[in-house]
């Protein structure tokens, strides 16, 4: 059974950094995209930022320049490194993964979320 599992979230103040870690475990022949989405109250979940197993990054608009993906293919984790935090990034963050599990089928995979606030 695959899983994928946040951590890292909290409360910050404005200006402040967090570090989410999303691991992926079970049983997995590979992995190709990794992910990173979040969702305020009362707004649909949106992209913040993608990682190719390659390295190629995708950011939304709203985090260029203060937010960095990273992922460890050695460990199936991705990160994302969130600097100069705003209050209008306050949402749960969601991990996800395009994964081949070793059942054979190829789909997305969604973590239970994290909660990240921003306030002082």
């Amino acid at each position: 059974q695959v899983q994928l599992v946040e951590s890292g979230g909290g409360l910050v103040q404005p200006g402040g950094s967090l570090r989410l870690s999303c691991v992926a475990s079970g049983s997995i022949l590979s992995i190709n995209d990794m992910g990173w989405y979040r969702q305020a109250p009362g707004k649909e979940r949106e992209l913040v930022a993608r990682i190719t197993t390659s390295g190629r990054t995708v950011y939304a608009d709203s985090v260029w320049g203060r937010f960095t993906i990273s992922r460890d293919n050695a460990k199936n984790t991705v990160y994302l490194q969130m600097n100069s935090l705003k209050p209008e990034d306050t949402a749960v963050y969601y991990c996800n993964a395009d994964l081949l599990p070793r059942s054979g089928v190829r789909r997305t995979y969604w973590g239970q979320g994290t909660q990240v606030t921003v306030s002082s």
